[in-house]
């Protein structure tokens, strides 16, 4: 509920949004769905007018140029490893320019915020950006606990998040809802065209979360059962790589199955490709994958975890399982890869469930409200 002294200085600051001086600290600027989000946030309150800048613990990243190209400033304090000489970097920065507002763009970057918040005299806005329990439990006891409670406001990408957070200790009324949107002016409804093969694709990094290995021995029973011919890419890198192809080449599917593509570094036409995404991660914020996908007008079958139930009704835009089982996963499947004119229909509601409801020009509305709570 939004007092109305907040009320008053969010109407000031839609008249001053112009004005407003907001320094950004990342953790990295690689090409990840935090960084991606935050490129959205800073074009939207670029376009209203807001002087902004940005402090980075890395350099020479995806999304560096892309932010240098609307020519906001991103100035590189992680020369060195220590935690306490990169917060001295960041307090001398901050202090040849004080902002009116810091704001964090990673969990792991809240306490650099919050010290040279308290330094400076200055406000800060956290950031959660997964579902706060797995960040909370990630960065250990202390600095978990520190990064969730001591910002002043905290700028969380699911509701389901603020619920986790809030069990966790956090103060209800610092949370603030900050939705990831999806750029629906690149990511465009595409009508699919039936080919021989159902293409699935799996998008992520290839780490313990996205529990690709599950995706792989659904692909192996969905294949066995269905009688519609079945295509398979996995889009994205890491360390469970070499593992993951080996499970795949027990399972019979490499090569003539899945592909393991790589890093793309722009998914339309991927997505374009596919019939149907499939995700299986262990844990999620609001994924930009499924965002995306749905844009397209893309079928997504996920699994009920973090955000993803805020965005998915299951059968109108998309479908979500509750189980961690191969077998109920491809019994759902089965369904759909037989069922164009149901991938159609679900794909369609999907795309403009996202158009209306998660488009960047909704993005300046939520940053009025947090920064009229954390300036009030």
């Amino acid at each position: 509920m939004i007092s109305s002294e907040q009320r008053a200085v969010r109407f000031d600051l839609m008249l001053k949004l112009a004005n407003l001086k907001v320094c950004f600290i990342a953790g990295t600027l690689g090409q990840g769905g935090a960084e991606r989000q935050l490129y959205y946030i800073v074009r939207a309150l670029w376009q209203s007018g807001a002087r902004l800048r940005v402090l980075s613990l890395t350099r020479g990243e995806f999304w560096e140029k892309k932010i240098q190209e609307l020519g906001i400033p991103v100035t590189w304090v992680g020369q060195q490893s220590s935690k306490l000489l990169r917060l001295t970097r960041i307090v001398a920065a901050l202090r040849e320019q004080a902002p009116d507002i810091i704001q964090s763009q990673h969990f792991y970057t809240n306490l650099y915020a919050v010290a040279a918040a308290r330094a400076l005299g200055l406000r800060e806005v956290g950031a959660i950006r997964c579902d706060g329990t797995s960040e909370v439990r990630d960065h250990g006891v202390v600095a978990g606990y520190l990064s969730l409670r001591t910002p002043r406001v905290m700028a969380v990408n699911s509701r389901a998040a603020i619920q986790n957070a809030i069990m966790l200790g956090a103060v209800a009324e610092r949370l603030c809802l900050l939705p990831n949107v999806v750029d629906t002016d690149h990511f465009k409804f595409v009508t699919r065209r039936q080919g021989e093969a159902i293409r699935l694709i799996a998008v992520g990094r290839l780490v313990e979360q996205k529990k690709l290995d599950l995706f792989l021995k659904m692909l192996a029973r969905l294949r066995q059962r269905s009688r519609v011919a079945i295509k398979a890419t996995i889009v994205g890198d890491g360390e469970l790589r070499p593992q993951l192809e080996l499970q795949a080449r027990e399972l019979g599917l490499l090569p003539d199955v899945v592909e393991f593509r790589g890093i793309v570094r722009d998914m339309t036409a991927v997505y374009r490709e596919a019939d149907i995404l499939v995700l299986t991660s262990g844990w999620e914020g609001t994924p930009n994958v499924v965002l995306e996908a749905m844009a397209t007008g893309l079928t997504v079958v996920a699994r009920r975890i973090g955000g993803v139930p805020e965005i998915i009704k299951h059968g109108e835009t998309g479908f979500l399982t509750d189980s961690e089982d191969e077998d109920a996963i491809a019994d759902l499947m089965l369904k759909l890869v037989s069922d164009s004119d149901l991938r159609m229909k679900v794909g369609n509601s999907a795309a403009k469930y996202v158009s209306a409801n998660y488009s960047p020009r909704q993005l300046s509305s939520y940053l009025t409200d947090i920064y009229a709570g954390v300036l009030s």
